[in-house]
């Protein structure tokens, strides 16, 4: 079974184009999916059934799983018996039967314009080390781009002149603009920190960590998370956060929601919606705190 999942994550990446994220992700569910199933005796694709798939589902269900999880591993088992059928290597798609729980949309967490401004300001001091960090976090709020995008951006992707970026995954690439506040940030991480933190390294990335090596996920987490606590903040602060921040920001202050999502590099509308229904809520709060007849 384990040579099958290896061929449909070749699949995936080949034909498919997906993401190494996401190929991680489906590999991470399934083979989970195959140890339950081999510890009840399925050892071969050919033997799942769909009653085998249901059982794991239920198996996630009493033992407390997040309805996400259960969900995300319902569509990677779809997606890998989809596969199987298509190859021949099943009679017939067995995941028919599974059923995703039902997911409640929680609006995503926000921090505060006073809150942006004590993070950023955090990285206050002149070692490479905090000119380096001041020009991440800056960067990261000023175009709303994904960590993996922020740590893997190369320095032939950052238009210095015209102050902007160039975003790629495998299918499309995308500019996104960037203010002063980050361009001052960037101009002095390259003319005072990227050259002593790379120690005669030749790397491409934009950002280097102390070694003078390509910046992990981890990595970065740990800096946002440091900062965080160093600016007093209380809220559980991610990467992703500021994310959501940048693109909540830009609408409350009337920015086109097309334009956000182009940015954003959402393929749908309807993922940026969220932002402009967050801020059809802000605008109720605040009427009905301060309107007399509200």
């Amino acid at each position: 079974m384990q040579n099958h999942l290896d061929e449909f994550l070749t699949y995936l990446h080949n034909v498919k184009k997906t993401s190494q994220n996401t190929e991680s992700s489906y590999r991470r569910d399934l083979n989970k999916l195959i140890v339950y199933l081999n510890g009840q005796g399925i050892t071969g694709v050919n033997e799942m059934t769909g009653e085998s798939l249901v059982s794991y589902v239920t198996y996630m269900e009493e033992n407390n799983f997040a309805p996400a999880s259960i969900s995300r591993t319902v569509a990677s088992a779809k997606a890998f018996c989809h596969y199987l059928f298509h190859e021949g290597l099943i009679k017939e798609d067995v995941s028919s039967a599974l059923k995703a729980p039902k997911l409640e949309k929680k609006m995503p967490s926000i921090m505060s314009m006073e809150e942006v401004v004590r993070l950023l300001e955090q990285p206050s001091g002149d070692s490479p080390k905090d000119i380096r960090d001041k020009a991440m976090l800056e960067l990261l709020y000023a175009t709303g781009i994904r960590v993996t995008e922020l740590i893997t951006l190369k320095v032939s992707d950052v238009n210095f002149a015209m102050n902007y970026i160039i975003c790629r995954d495998r299918n499309k690439e995308r500019a996104i603009p960037y203010g002063s506040a980050a361009k001052e940030a960037l101009a002095n991480y390259m003319k005072q920190a990227r050259e002593v933190l790379l120690e005669n390294n030749v790397v491409d990335t934009l950002f280097v960590n102390c070694s003078g090596s390509t910046m992990s996920r981890q990595g970065f987490w740990k800096i946002i998370k440091y900062y965080t606590k160093k600016a007093g903040i209380e809220a559980d602060i991610t990467p992703h956060t500021l994310r959501h921040s940048f693109a909540a920001h830009l609408v409350e202050n009337g920015a086109d929601l097309h334009a956000v999502q182009e940015m954003l590099g959402h393929s749908d509308i309807s993922t940026t919606q969220i932002y402009a229904n967050m801020n059809r809520r802000h605008l109720r709060d605040v009427y009905e705190k301060a309107h007399p007849r509200s």
